[in-house]
């Protein structure tokens, strides 16, 4: 296993973050457990997880996942200095989840809290805004029919963003999060907050969280530039397409159990006849590289210039396991060269 720091922070991250959010929902806290020490006997040292978890997202299920964490790091103390923790505040939307409000000072006290109590823990390590206030491209609102930048106010999205990251110095200084990260973010967010930090001498956002897979290139090469020279930590999330990439979905097939076979996860917006022809294409050339496609998947997108750590999630251990096993080798010149003519001939599948 590789480890790199994670952006400015002096947190030394696995290249492999294990992912959770189906702990609580598809997975039980034997199976969360049996990940868990899995994927530590491997080397991985960063779980992510989030307040709003387990998927698909409910009142039901909500807070869960950190529940199941907090569970397993409670039976023997010593894990949570082995392991770098990374949770995050979910944004505006969810009824159940203050009101579906946008985030301020009183909701971050309030979901900070909230964490560390099912988390178990006295401190986050990363702490994340899962979405921005703002309307911005993330789940599938990456065209141009769906977002508008004009006659907005930006002064008041800066102040909101500063009042934000004065409440989250709070909680830095009162010992509770070590490091800020973003999610689902785009340049202009990046760096706002970036200038809004050096401007008044507040923490900086080590990190962003954002979607990254062979059918979903929208942040290279602008946002990860971005990330390279103001060296912010690139976090993948979604590297498998949701599963679409493990070539499990081809053919209109939903295997029982999976998640698209339930609601809101059906396919969300990746589910296309372009889509099928990429990944059809992948599955092809994984096979021919003596890999399976979550595999080649897995280490085309751990290569992309910038990215720090790839987030994998799986719903059994056997998968767990094939997906950790793509990160011990790296792709060969040759492998490289045809996944850029495929990544060529299918630029934006969905």
């Amino acid at each position: 296993m590789q480890y790199d720091l994670l952006g400015s922070s002096e947190l030394k991250v696995s290249q492999v973050c294990l992912g959770s959010m189906t702990w609580g929902k598809q997975n039980s806290q034997q199976d969360a457990n049996e990940q868990l020490e899995m994927a530590l006997a491997k080397g991985v040292n960063f779980i992510d997880t989030a307040e709003m978890y387990a998927v698909p997202p409910s009142a039901d299920t909500y807070g869960a996942t950190e529940t199941i964490i907090g569970h397993w790091l409670a039976k023997k103390p010593s894990r949570r200095q082995q392991v770098v923790i990374a949770s995050k505040i979910a944004g505006p939307g969810l009824s159940y989840i203050r009101g579906g409000k946008p985030v301020d000072r009183s909701a971050i006290m309030q979901a900070v809290e909230g964490s560390l109590t099912r988390l178990q823990t006295d401190y986050l390590d990363l702490y994340q805004l899962h979405w921005p206030n703002r309307t911005s491209p993330h789940f599938g609102r990456h065209w141009p029919d769906t977002l508008r930048f004009k006659d907005v106010d930006t002064r008041h999205e800066s102040a909101q963003m500063l009042e934000i990251l004065e409440a989250l110095d709070d909680c830095v200084k009162a010992g509770k999060i070590r490091y800020l990260g973003l999610s689902n973010e785009t340049p202009w967010g990046v760096s706002e907050y970036l200038r809004l930090s050096d401007q008044h001498q507040l923490p900086r956002m080590v990190s962003v969280q954002n979607e990254l897979s062979l059918l979903h290139t929208k942040d290279y090469p602008y946002l990860l530039e971005q990330c390279v020279r103001e060296n912010v930590g690139y976090l993948a999330w979604s590297p498998l397409a949701g599963g679409a990439l493990s070539g499990k979905y081809l053919g209109g097939k939903r295997p029982d159990g999976s998640r698209w076979t339930m609601l809101q996860r059906n396919g969300l917006f990746r589910n296309t006849q372009a889509s099928e022809r990429a990944i059809s294409e992948y599955v092809a050339l994984a096979d021919e590289c003596g890999l399976t496609p979550s595999q080649l998947a897995l280490r085309w997108c751990r290569e992309v210039e910038g990215v720090s750590s790839v987030i994998i999630g799986a719903t059994s251990t056997e998968q767990l396991s094939e997906n950790l096993t793509a990160f011990e080798q790296s792709l060969s010149d040759d492998q490289k060269k045809r996944l850029v003519e495929a990544l060529r001939a299918h630029p934006a599948p969905f």
